[in-house]
């Protein structure tokens, strides 16, 4: 079993997650940020990992910190469970409509974090949110994992069902990119012989 425990402890924000790669969707997530914590259950049910997470943030300020943070934390515990890749299929993508919204996601798992989202949200603000947070998140988890996310607008004018779009999208694409290859579940999926 892939997993990975980290407790993170700054000025800012203390975190603690326990994350399964190899779940079934079970989720606890307590954020004090209830659209980031329904993001986050979506992500993890789509992505059918298994993860506890609890962090106690700094939103007297704004919600900055504490989504950054969790990013981060997530993007470091993905790393740290996945080792070396061996037997990964390192790429993943999944074109996810909600309803009148269609949101591309796609990843390489390749030792190099960059995230490209085409994402154009409405709304500055859901339910309490800014949405100018959802790249930082994808950043953030990007640099932390070592891996290249796009995310592209491919329809949708509802602010929610755009940004839920991006969070299972990305959840389902996660998932395959972490996969076990059957028919190659002993190599690095890499001709340089190494991904970090």
């Amino acid at each position: 079993m892939r997993r990975a425990e980290i407790i993170r402890n700054t000025s800012e924000t203390k975190i603690k997650l326990k994350l399964n790669i190899d779940g079934t969707g079970q989720q606890v997530i307590k954020t004090k940020i209830g659209f980031l914590d329904h993001m986050l259950e979506l992500f993890t049910r789509h992505g059918r990992f298994d993860i506890e997470l609890e962090c106690d943030g700094d939103i007297e300020v704004d919600g900055h910190h504490t989504t950054e943070d969790i990013a981060i934390v997530l993007g470091r515990a993905f790393s740290e469970a996945l080792g070396d890749r061996r037997g990964i299929k390192r790429y993943g993508s999944m074109i996810l409509p909600m309803d009148e919204t269609l949101v591309m996601a796609a990843l390489d798992i390749s030792g190099r974090g960059i995230a490209c989202l085409n994402v154009h949200i409405p709304a500055s603000q859901i339910g309490g949110f800014d949405t100018e947070l959802v790249e930082e998140f994808f950043i953030a988890f990007a640099r932390e994992l070592g891996g290249a996310i796009h995310l592209q607008q491919l329809a949708g004018k509802n602010s929610h069902h755009i940004v839920e779009a991006c969070f299972k999208g990305f959840g389902r694409a996660l998932a395959e990119a972490c996969g076990i290859n059957e028919v190659a579940p002993d190599e690095i999926p890499s001709t340089k012989g190494t991904i970090l």
